[in-house]
């Protein structure tokens, strides 16, 4: 699939998702705004906010990247077969159980090294690991849904995939992680 590199066609292509996505992030705010009694109230929760989301973008990125890779080398296939597409989604949720834990130990350390930790540190890391593995699986669909849907619009995966999965990790991001704080605080 040939990309025209013209100021016509990328806008063509990517305003419609980039105003999309606008609206997507100003609700993100807006259920971020919902919570910050809780947040006051537990200081390493807000510590844990923005790295939780952006660690879920990142993995979500990368499989995003690797997906986009095989999609022009000609290698994604988007049947239940696929190892290659099946393995990205093993890797990137094995990833999130290793990364998480990590995640919540060092957002509770810094809240700690500061004087604020309300919660214990099992706590946080138990949330941090919930919340992580809840989104590999959320970037892991989205992530195969945005690049099936650029490759049936004839899209470059490259330009489209990554902003789709980053916002929509940020979005579910806060979501996840408030749902989560629900069900264990």
């Amino acid at each position: 699939m040939p990309t025209r590199w013209t100021v016509r066609a990328i806008m063509r292509a990517m305003l419609p998702v980039l105003l999309a996505l606008t609206i997507v992030e100003i609700g993100s705010g807006l259920v971020l705004g919902s919570f910050e009694g809780t947040l006051l109230r537990y200081p390493t929760l807000l510590a844990l906010v923005p790295v939780t989301i952006g660690t879920a973008g990142n993995l979500g990125s990368i499989l995003a990247a690797r997906l986009s890779t095989a999609f022009h080398l000609g290698t994604l296939s988007f049947t239940r077969g696929d190892d290659l597409l099946a393995g990205n989604a093993v890797a990137t949720v094995a990833l999130a159980v290793t990364v998480f834990p990590v995640v919540g130990f060092g957002a509770w350390s810094l809240t700690w090294l500061i004087g604020g930790t309300e919660l214990g540190l099992h706590i946080v890391v138990l949330i941090s690991l919930m919340s992580g593995i809840a989104l590999a699986f959320i970037a892991v669909l989205v992530t195969l849904v945005a690049t099936y849907v650029a490759y049936r619009f004839e899209l470059d995966p490259d330009d489209v995939v990554i902003p789709v999965v980053t916002n929509a990790c940020d979005v579910l991001g806060v979501i996840v992680l408030f749902v989560v704080v629900r069900i264990v605080v």
